[in-house]
């Protein structure tokens, strides 16, 4: 009998990535290839949706080489949150793909506080230039006021595959708009007709959405009864591959900054943190992922270290003993959460003359702020995490995991697969029917 397949594609900002699983969420197979980098002009930050396609098919092609494609049952795609594009009613790009960093929309973002006032939680994550709203009504106003489709990143290259236009998913949506509490685009949005009617029909992630076409199934060799299942955005993948599931579970991301975010009974958003929550698993057993992001980091520690030296230090240290600096970390002055201060300063004096003290106090700081963090969201509503599973690359760190361990007095541990392609394969794995 076939072994059973399921694939994630991932859509990040430089590059796609794929990921093919057997029903005992085993890797099979996976693969992944550069994008070019994006086009910028001052704050305007943009890729070519054709560009996309080119890399996904390089992606496919060649994966077809290592996995049986014949035995793909499902598909599920996570691209960068709040990538938006416009198409005509072929499914044609009509305008350039506004990345989540474009920062041209400030005109639209004051449009926006005004139109949506009451500030609901729902409001205030499109009033933000990381948005995809207020990015769409500037590209109707400057570029694509024929279009007929708002695309996010995931579902324009969910369409290549079905051909069927006009679907994505909830959290994909949140940042164009969309009401996770009531289950529909909020009412205000007529007051945007030509945007509200390019919107798309909104699905839960794994929902399936559509069957795979008969030119992709000719093309790659999928399986001819292959179908397309919702997916999401690649931070939420993220999370997903790490396998947590259950209310006080939490994940943080020690990259080059710190984010932090845990499985809650309830949402909580609170704008003055930048805190929101995306819905977290199907309608039945629905909870929420919440979180929030520090301006600290790794991007401090490289500040002044290599990743040579900082392994070096790493074995040098003694994670059971503190240092007593207090250093907060920050690259530049300014902080939103876990504390809300734009005119905070680094705190990183004194410095020892010992560069291994140094760079403990750094580990020490940032571990600091991962406790506040989770002290922040337990104040607001979530729970204070049981465990936290570490993704980023300082999740390797065990002198660091020790410190965070006694610092936040929870079970750390560092997750087998981090990568957000393994998320939505497993997303594909879970599918749900219509």
């Amino acid at each position: 009998m076939s072994k059973v397949l399921f694939l994630g594609i991932d859509a990040g900002t430089s590059g796609i990535r794929a990921c093919c699983i057997d029903q005992q969420a085993n890797v099979v197979a996976e693969l992944s290839r550069p994008l070019p980098p994006s086009d910028v002009t001052g704050k305007q930050i943009s890729q070519a949706p054709q560009v996309w396609a080119e890399v996904l098919d390089q992606v496919l092609t060649a994966l077809s080489q290592q996995a049986h494609f014949q035995n793909i049952e499902r598909i599920a795609i996570d691209g960068t949150s709040g990538t938006v594009l416009f198409t005509d009613d072929q499914g044609q790009p009509t305008s350039p793909a506004l990345m989540y960093n474009d920062a041209r929309s400030q005109a639209q973002v004051t449009q926006l506080q005004a139109l949506a006032a009451d500030n609901t939680p729902v409001n205030s994550i499109v009033q933000s230039l990381a948005a995809g709203l207020p990015k769409l009504m500037w590209l109707h106003e400057h570029e694509s006021q024929d279009a007929r489709f708002a695309m996010h990143q995931a579902d324009w290259l969910g369409f290549l595959l079905t051909g069927q236009a006009g679907h994505s998913d909830v959290n994909n949506c949140l940042k164009t708009g969309y009401d996770p509490f009531e289950n529909k685009w909020p009412d205000w949005l007529r007051a945007l007709p030509n945007i509200r009617q390019r919107l798309p029909t909104v699905h839960t992630p794994g929902e399936v959405i559509a069957p795979i076409s008969t030119e992709a199934i000719d093309k790659y060799g999928f399986a001819k009864h292959c179908q397309l299942v919702a997916g999401t955005t690649d931070s939420h993948a993220a999370i997903l591959a790490t396998g947590i599931q259950q209310p006080g579970e939490a994940v943080t991301s020690l990259g080059s900054t710190l984010v932090v975010k845990v499985i809650s009974e309830s949402p909580v958003f609170d704008e003055r943190y930048g805190i929101y929550s995306q819905p977290f698993g199907p309608p039945s057993e629905r909870r929420w992922l919440v979180g929030g992001g520090s301006n600290s980091g790794g991007a401090v520690l490289r500040h002044y270290f290599s990743d040579e030296e900082m392994s070096a230090m790493s074995e040098a240290i003694d994670p059971t003993q503190d240092t007593g600096l207090d250093y907060y970390p920050l690259l530049h002055t300014g902080e939103r959460f876990p504390i809300n201060d734009p005119a905070l300063a680094p705190r990183l004096s004194p410095r020892p003359d010992d560069d291994v003290t140094f760079f403990q106090g750094l580990l020490e700081g940032i571990a600091s702020i991962e406790h506040q963090a989770y002290q922040r969201l337990a104040e607001l509503g979530a729970p204070y995490p049981t465990s936290i599973c570490t993704v980023g690359g300082g999740a390797k760190n065990t002198a660091w995991t020790q410190i965070r361990k006694r610092y936040c007095n929870t079970e750390i541990q560092q997750s087998e697969y981090t990568e957000a392609a393994y998320g939505s394969a497993l997303l594909a794995m879970q599918g749900i029917s219509k």
